[in-house]
């Protein structure tokens, strides 16, 4: 049995809100990948998107990914590690994947930069660019998807957890 949670999604879908009181309900740690990067290189996202560029990043975001090495943690890697197949496969061995899914609309109104959030974006990319590429990935590696759109934190929670029941 897998005895992590890895939370998918875009940028703003609430995986690290999600994750801490997730992990909190389940008495797990939590683990959130882009603090996890920031501390191991000693920048922040987007400084070290500014040095490495999109590639070098995302490299780097995949080799720290496949170094994880717990259990029973709820796990937030950064929104682009969907991106990155040997990432995906490695987390699917040793967590159930969750897919925290938002409409645009809603993600729009989230979110503010995105340049200051250490998002990887190439050059005239928009969101919607994003949430495009991005979205089948998440449908493709999730063993559980949550519907988010206009719900509270707790629902959230509690339809995670429900799932989370049903398949173990």
């Amino acid at each position: 049995m897998k005895t992590n949670i890895v939370l998918i999604g875009m940028p703003g879908s609430g995986k690290s809100t999600v994750g801490v009181v997730l992990a909190k309900k389940l008495g797990y740690q939590f683990m959130d990948m882009d603090l996890v990067i920031q501390k191991k290189y000693g920048k922040l996202l987007w400084q070290i998107i500014a040095e490495q560029g999109n590639q070098g990043f995302m490299q780097i975001e995949s080799k720290v990914n496949q170094e994880i090495d717990t259990q029973y943690t709820v796990i937030a890697p950064g929104g682009s590690v969907v991106l990155e197949e040997e990432a995906m496969q490695f987390l699917k061995k040793i967590a159930v994947v969750v897919y925290l899914k938002i409409e645009y609309k809603e993600l729009e109104q989230r979110l503010g930069d995105l340049t200051t959030r250490g998002v990887v974006l190439e050059e005239g990319t928009t969101l919607k660019d994003l949430y495009d590429l991005r979205t089948p990935l998440c449908k493709q590696y999730a063993d559980i998807i949550i519907e988010e759109d206009g719900r509270k934190l707790y629902e959230t929670v509690e339809m995670i957890c429900n799932a989370l029941i049903k398949i173990h």
